[in-house]
């Protein structure tokens, strides 16, 4: 096991060679899929960042261009931690300059948010209903990011709260608790959410995760994490800053996603 992964709730990896062969194939792809009119809905932030959920075209294996394997040492510590599973076609998010601006909908409140939080999250909350409550409804096994272009270090970092998931997993745990886990995806979690966020926020290191190409990043799902503003000296090609992210399902569901370290 990769040293401190279960206290700090992330890790990052070196360039690797094998993983940059992967990011060298898969490239294309991700920038043809940023121009695709199939994935148009995915440009948001008045055009400061396109979401890309599942605009990557790789099969069960990662792979993407049908002969260079998704491999490198951080899909060996995902093996060794948690055994591999079929992934889903992977998330292209690209950040161009001037982000963040307000998502369609989003009000005032949620781009300060945005802007001074770094639209901190836990991965697979979805708000819904006019209250914005929030559920379980998405448990992912864990979190990869593959940065796939060269981009300045305060260009629009991915952001993680160190520690944020040992926080959060007590506060899921609790509320869940006694309930069915076949139902336990219908059980909302928004107060327990809004308050381990803030003891997260007030006890917590802000961390900014700067990679490159070649290098890769491997989150806990419980961990706090969101993406910074476009900095004011921050400097990327044409593509802008573009990760790929792999987040399969936790295949024993929201039981699997509290229990399981």
């Amino acid at each position: 096991m990769v040293t401190g992964f279960h206290d700090r709730g992330w890790v990052r990896f070196p360039v690797d060679p094998a993983t940059l062969a992967w990011v060298q194939s898969a490239l294309p792809a991700a920038r043809t899929s940023v121009t695709d009119p199939a994935h148009a809905q995915w440009l948001d932030c008045e055009g400061t960042w396109f979401i890309g959920v599942d605009a990557l075209p790789n099969d069960p294996s990662g792979c993407v261009d049908g002969q260079t394997p998704l491999a490198g040492a951080a899909i060996d510590f995902i093996e060794q931690e948690y055994g591999m599973q079929p992934l889903h076609r992977g998330q292209v998010s690209v950040i161009y300059p001037g982000y963040p601006k307000a998502r369609r909908g989003e009000n005032e409140a949620a781009l300060r948010y945005r802007r001074n939080r770094d639209a901190a999250h836990v991965d697979g909350l979805k708000p819904s209903g006019p209250d914005r409550r929030r559920h379980v409804d998405e448990p992912h096994s864990w979190i990869l990011g593959l940065p796939l272009t060269e981009a300045s270090p305060t260009a629009a970092p991915m952001v993680v709260w160190e520690g944020s998931h040992t926080i959060m997993a007590d506060a899921f745990g609790t509320v869940l608790a006694g309930h069915d886990p076949a139902l336990m995806h219908q059980v909302d979690v928004t107060e327990a959410y809004q308050s381990a966020r803030r003891e997260v926020f007030e006890t917590c290191p802000r961390i900014e995760v700067f990679a490159q190409p070649g290098e890769a990043y491997v989150l806990h799902r419980h961990c706090l994490h969101g993406v910074a503003p476009w900095g004011d000296d921050a400097t990327a090609g044409p593509d802008g800053r573009m990760i790929a992210y792999f987040r399969p399902d936790m295949q024993s569901g929201v039981a699997g996603w509290i229990e399981f370290p």
